[in-house]
C-alpha cells in the first residue's frame, strides 16, 4: 500500500466531493428507508424460520 502525499490529498479531495453531494434525507424519505429495511428483516427472518422447520420435517422422517 502507497501512502504518499498525492494519494492521501485525492482522497481526502474525494471525501469532499461526496461530503457535498451528500444530504440529510427529509422525514418521508428516512420513514420510506426504514420501512423497506424492515420488511427485508422479516422477509429473510420468515424465510429462514420455513427452511428450520423444512429441515426438521425431513429430519424427523428419516
Amino acid at each position: 500500500m502507497n501512502l504518499n502525499k498525492e494519494s492521501m490529498e485525492s482522497f481526502i479531495k474525494q471525501c469532499q466531493r461526496v461530503l457535498k453531494v451528500s444530504k440529510k434525507p427529509d422525514r418521508e424519505e428516512y420513514i420510506n428507508v426504514a420501512k423497506v429495511t424492515g420488511i427485508g428483516i422479516i422477509l429473510i427472518g420468515v424465510i429462514g424460520f420455513i427452511i428450520s422447520i423444512i429441515g426438521q420435517l425431513i429430519q424427523g422422517t428419516g
